[in-house]
């Protein structure tokens, strides 16, 4: 099984790249990545929104455990996201994480996700979001197997 993430927006920019590039190859399943950008809405506000939500919800798995990064979500400490993340994984399904666009997500993507998280109270570039997601899906994963690159 495979983490997928759904991110709105470009290509990662170079240095977001190399960062992301660094944890996804010490991923190992079932916390190993994969990436499906989907392309920004050319329209603004409301219109943009509703747009990319219908391309996010196009993209999800019908019984994939999908979780959204918003900065209205739950705020979780690494070990508290390393067992929301293993449990659906244990179960066998799918985990899908989205990451919306510039005018976030609309309230069909928010009550089809099982889980919303929130990275922190601030609110960060989706390039930077990229490259935290990918060190907290390691991070999570070295937690599970009891190895030292969490110090609690």
């Amino acid at each position: 099984m495979t983490i997928r993430i759904l991110a709105v927006g470009k290509k990662h920019e170079s240095w977001v790249a190399e960062g992301i590039d660094r944890y996804e190859r010490r991923l190992r399943k079932p916390f190993d990545a994969a990436w499906s950008l989907l392309p920004h809405s050319s329209r603004e506000g409301d219109a943009a929104r509703a747009e990319e939500s219908e391309r996010i919800l196009g993209r999800l798995d019908r019984g994939a455990f999908a979780v959204l990064l918003d900065e209205r979500g739950r705020n979780v400490d690494s070990p508290g996201l390393a067992r929301a993340l293993r449990e659906p994984l244990d179960a066998g399904r799918t985990v899908a994480l989205v990451i919306g666009g510039a005018y976030g997500v609309d309230d069909r993507v928010r009550d089809r996700a099982d889980f919303v998280w929130s990275l922190s109270k601030l609110v960060f570039p989706h390039q930077l979001v990229r490259l935290i997601l990918a060190e907290q899906l390691y991070r999570a994963q070295e937690i599970h197997a009891g190895r030292p690159y969490h110090h609690s």
